[in-house]
């Protein structure tokens, strides 16, 4: 799952290999994110060139084509991977010097023909784990995210009024969905950044009990936040959430967690200001220099870019804007921006979301249900919406 805390393991292990305190039967750990990795798509190269592209202070490779080489690569996110992993049709590679496309390496690292003795770390959400052949596979772990004792300890650490803590913990204890989605870490901090804002606003102020009423609180309250940083901006708030939910949509059916520069431009955003678009919603929107290659965008969670996903079909149905110019009439969503009246529009999303095999569109679809809620409405006013 998504914000569960995949890559934070992978930042502790290879801490504390650096550190001595654990992990010392392996000499190297090559960390490879596939959103780095996805920048070399075209490229060809040996995996003793990939390796000193990536780690260019690595002078003298020889070490692996030794006997025992005790090397470790971790690949983190094979669900944002966008090469083609054919683990039956893809060329054999037993040669650490022989080029070839990353792919092809990836596959045969995975397989063992390149470095069998090498160890193989692979982090995923488990709709994209059945690309690994099982064979390949010798143990698989599931991270579990907060259980209900981290849940609290959470709240009471983040949040520093005792009372707030204890307010919030038994608010979302009273709302089963809301509390048992707290076992994602990011959903806590979340949260906790709408309770305490909401808390500074006014006491009157009712915490939000739903997952559409938490959302759309908290993208008012990053919208607002920035405001005054950028009072000359070309666009409105309104006009960048616009295009950030329309990215947010696109890229959701094609199940993609990160982006690049030909995604923002495919939805008109400026890539030269796309800097802009992540300080409008820095806590929503982020652009990262990659350790080693070109920049990469992505929402700060998965469950973010499928409230703007749903924000943005929900307000293409209400202003009418069915015929979108650059909207591929051919993608199975298009479908949604076909609907004549609201009951249309939520049974089309219904069926679409049980055609899904991995259940990529079941966050979607509940909150698409929740904003054609008129109190939801009334809330997103706040936002000129």
């Amino acid at each position: 799952m998504a914000g569960i805390g995949k890559t934070v393991s992978v930042q502790k292990f290879i801490l504390d290999w650096a550190e001595g305190t654990a992990n010392q039967d392996v000499h190297f750990i090559f960390p490879l994110p596939f959103r780095e990795l996805n920048l070399m798509k075209e490229k060809k190269l040996s995996l003793v060139d990939l390796i000193q592209h990536f780690f260019p202070e690595i002078k003298d490779p020889r070490f692996l084509t030794s006997s025992d080489p005790r090397v470790m690569f971790i690949f983190d996110g094979l669900d944002e991977c966008r090469h083609s992993l054919d683990f039956h049709f893809k060329p054999e590679c037993n040669d650490v010097t022989k080029p070839a496309s990353v792919d092809v390496l990836l596959t045969n690292l995975i397989k063992g023909n390149l470095l069998p003795s090498a160890l193989l770390w692979i982090t995923t959400r488990p709709a994209a784990a059945n690309q690994i052949p099982l064979q390949c596979v010798d143990q698989m772990t599931e991270i579990k995210g907060f259980n209900d004792p981290h849940k609290e300890m959470y709240f009471r650490k983040r949040i520093s009024d005792e009372n707030l803590a204890s307010r919030t913990i038994k608010h979302l204890m009273s709302s089963r969905s809301l509390y048992i989605m707290c076992h994602i870490p990011v959903f806590c901090w979340i949260s906790a950044t709408v309770v305490e804002r909401t808390s500074e606003e006014s006491e009157s102020v009712e915490i939000p009990r739903t997952f559409t009423q938490m959302y759309a609180r908290f993208l008012i309250i990053q919208t607002s936040i920035t405001k005054d940083k950028y009072l000359e901006r070309k666009e409105t708030d309104e006009e960048v959430i616009f295009k950030l939910g329309k990215l947010a949509f696109q890229q959701l059916e094609k199940d993609n967690l990160i982006f690049y520069e030909e995604d923002l431009r495919e939805c008109g955003i400026d890539v030269t200001e796309a800097s802009v678009y992540s300080g409008v919603c820095t806590q929503i929107f982020r652009e990262e220099s990659g350790l080693y290659q070109g920049k990469v965008f992505s929402f700060v969670h998965l469950s973010i870019q499928e409230f703007l996903a749903a924000l943005y079909v929900f307000l293409c149905f209400s202003n009418r804007q069915i015929n979108m110019p650059d909207q591929q009439q051919t993608s199975q969503l298009s479908a949604l921006f076909r609907a004549a009246t609201l009951h249309d529009l939520h049974t089309t999303a219904v069926n679409l979301a049980l055609q899904s095999e991995n259940g990529h569109l079941d966050l979607f679809i509940r909150f698409l249900l929740g904003l054609s809620l008129e109190s939801n409405q009334n809330l997103l006013t706040a936002t000129a919406y």
